[in-house]
This record gives C-alpha cells, structure tokens and sequence, in this order.
C-alpha cells in the first residue's frame, strides 16, 4: 500500500534514525544575568561582567559573562574573590524582576513549538519537540527554529542540544556553547559519552568524582564500563553514562521551596536589624509565592555567622500560607530561639518549603486580629508592580536601614524547582 503524501514528507523531512524515536531538547541562556545586563547597556558588550553587586560587597558573583569566565570568575564565587581575578570587570547588582520577564517571554516562545515544557530554572528548560518535524523539518531546523525566535524577541544567546532523553540533550547543550547547537543522534549516545569527564553525569558531584577518580574512574565510558554491582549509590549516574535515561518531560514542574537570602555589608550583632531584614525577606517571598499561585506550610530560617558556620531552622505551620506576616513571624521565632549574646551575623534567610498550588479560597469567619489579609496583600502587589517597591513598605521598616538596597547588600533570590 503507496504512503500517503503527508506521510511520506513527513519521513523524507525526519533522518531515518529518527523514526520512532523521542526528540528531547535542552535549551539554555548563555551567562543569562550577564547576557541581560550587557544587551541592556551595549557599553557593556564584549567587556567582562560580573552580576551581584559592588566588587567589595561580600556576596557572591550570581553571573558572569564569558570575557569575565576566561579569567576564571564562576557563579557563586565571592565578588572580593572576583575582583582579584578580574579587576577590570564591570560589577552590576542584579535585577531579579528583569530577568524574571525576559524568563517568561523565553518561556512562551518554548510553549509555541510545544506543551510539553519543563523549565529548569530561569534560564533552562527540556523541551519534548517529538513531532515538530511535521512542522520544522530535522531535529538540527528545530533548534535553529528555536534559537532563531530566541535571538529575535529578546536578543540574547541560547544554546540548545538534542537527543533521544534528557541527560544527554542537558550534556549536548553544555558542549553546544556559547550560542551554539549540538545534536545526538540515536544509535551514537555512547559514543558520544565516553570520552567525556565523568564529573558531566547528573548525580557525580566534586566528592564522587575524587572517590571514582582513586578507582580509575575518569571518563564517562570508565563509569559505563564498571560492574554495576561495583558502582553501590552511582548505580543511577552509571546508567546515565550508558546514555539510559527513561525520564519524561513533565511540562506541570511542582515548586520545592521559594526563599531570598541577604548577605550583610559588614557582621552585624544588631537583633532589631536582623528582624527588619527578615521582614523584608518574609514580605519578598510571599510575593512570589501569590505570583506563582503556591502556598506552604514549612519556614525555614538561614543563618550563617561571621566565622561561616551555617545553621538553619524550620518549624511547620498548621496550614499552608502565602502571607508575609505568618513567614515573618514564624522566621521571628525561629530567630528567638537561636538568639546568644554576642554573635555576629553574616547572612540571613528565610525560605517556604513544602509548597503546592493554592487551593481554592474558601471564606472563613474570623475574629478581626486574625482575619485574611490576602485582599490587602494583593492589593500591595499590584500597586508595587505598577509604581515599583518604594511606594509601600512596612511600618516597622520607615527610617530604618534594612531596605533592598542592591547596591549596598547582595540579595538572593532562590529559583523555583
């Protein structure tokens, strides 16, 4: 029986080794912050940057362009350490609602090619573009497609890998950049993999690579090649090594937990000080949490002390919240009971755990020290969407330092995921 005409320009337009098979794609914003910044103030282009606030603050470097990484400045490094390494870099404070925006117009052009979509972060994503050849024509026209509309809408580089499953397009596009492709075609996952440094497997962190390193583990193929009885808890990366990876694209991804951190401009035994701040951070992440439609019932408190140590508390509320006056006085207490004479506080954080999408509002008769203040919450939002967040603060705050000042303090904000 003769093919229909629609499917045979379906098989002469997908490669062979296609048919049958899933077409995934990981898609990722090159020095996303950085990428913002520079397309923002063109000066910038071509200069190193270095996203996190000013080079003596004592935050951390939240992005760093590609001129400022040949010089060996990666995220998460401290802006002092930074400036050492880079000091003719311009640093900028970040700008979480502006990548935020950008974040969701990427987002929507994904959508377009596909429902299945599953973001990562802000600047990541898989995508399952199966059947997209009917449109687009061969894995490689997809991401060129995909890339091509990126560029166009918000100016800025992406790079994209695909394969048949995901840890492989994540490792494809890894390799792809800067502002590149890399396509895997079916039948050449392993040979792809094995002359790869092991440390590029989902689940192999510094410390298991030195430990697979001491076993002459070095390579992916090493890993792929072990008996897996051998491998213990890498039973799982030792699979990814062998390019088996039968996971799906979830488009509907569920939101772990929602938190900002500030870190101090200098150690501060101050109490009050550290109260207002947690305040302000309670008030920002029940913001995002109303914006994202998600509640929790989990608190935790991050406090990290001038000689580093790092603790953190948590208590579970009764039901889930997105209100900043639960999270703030749930973090106040956390607080009060971690208080010692004479501790000095490097940073502070406050994070909602154990979040999910907000049921529907069920209206309750409550006494009026205890009644929804959801209503006004989101009236705040609005109006600090439209007029920025000066124009309405807490009165606890008026006349205090402890005010998002970017240029003075290094904010940070947690992704969702």
């Amino acid at each position: 029986m003769n093919a229909t005409p629609v499917a045979t320009t379906i098989r002469n337009r997908l490669p062979g080794a296609w048919l049958g098979q899933r077409v995934i794609m990981h898609a990722d914003m090159d020095a996303f912050y950085a990428s913002v910044e520079q397309r923002e103030q063109p000066a910038l282009r071509g200069r190193p940057v270095i996203v996190g606030g000013p080079r003596n603050a004592r935050g951390v470097v939240a992005a760093a362009s590609y001129e400022a990484r040949a010089y060996g400045v990666r995220s998460a490094m401290p802006l002092r350490q930074a400036s050492g390494l880079c000091p003719h870099a311009e640093f900028v404070p970040g700008r979480m609602r502006l990548y935020s925006d950008v974040s969701v117009e990427v987002m929507r052009i994904f959508r377009t090619y596909t429902p299945l979509v599953e973001p990562l972060s802000l600047d990541e994503a898989f995508l399952d573009v199966t059947g997209c050849e009917r449109r687009y024509g061969t894995p490689d026209d997809i991401a060129e497609h995909v890339r091509a509309e990126v560029r166009a809408a918000v100016d800025l580089p992406i790079s994209v890998g695909i394969a048949t499953n995901k840890s492989v397009a994540k490792i494809a596009s890894t390799l792809a950049k800067p502002d590149g492709r890399r396509i895997v075609a079916p039948g050449t996952e392993q040979a792809f993999l094995d002359p790869l440094p092991v440390r590029m497997v989902w689940g192999i962190g510094p410390k298991s690579e030195v430990r697979l390193a001491a076993r002459g583990i070095r390579t992916i193929g090493d890993l792929a090649r072990h008996e897996p009885e051998r491998i213990g808890e890498l039973r799982k990366p030792a699979a990814l090594a062998r390019g088996i990876d039968a996971r799906d694209v979830k488009a509907e991804r569920t939101a772990k937990s929602v938190g900002n951190e500030v870190t101090f401009s200098r150690d501060t035994d101050d109490h009050a000080l550290v109260l207002r701040y947690l305040r302000q951070l309670a008030d920002h992440v029940a913001r995002r949490l109303r914006a994202k439609r998600l509640a929790g019932r989990t608190v935790v408190l991050k406090l990290r002390y001038a000689d580093f140590r790092t603790i953190t508390r948590q208590v579970t509320l009764k039901t889930p919240t997105d209100q900043a006056r639960n999270i703030f006085s749930a973090a106040q207490g956390l607080l009060l009971g971690e208080t010692s004479d004479g501790a000095f506080y490097r940073l502070a954080g406050v994070h909602v755990a154990g979040v999910r999408s907000k049921p529907p509002r069920q209206l309750t008769l409550r006494s009026g020290s205890e009644r929804d203040r959801h209503p006004l919450e989101t009236a705040m939002d609005e109006v600090r969407a439209r007029f920025g967040d000066a124009v309405l603060t807490h009165a606890a705050l008026l006349g205090s330092s402890a005010r998002m000042d970017s240029e003075r303090y290094a904010w940070r904000e947690d992704v969702l995921g």
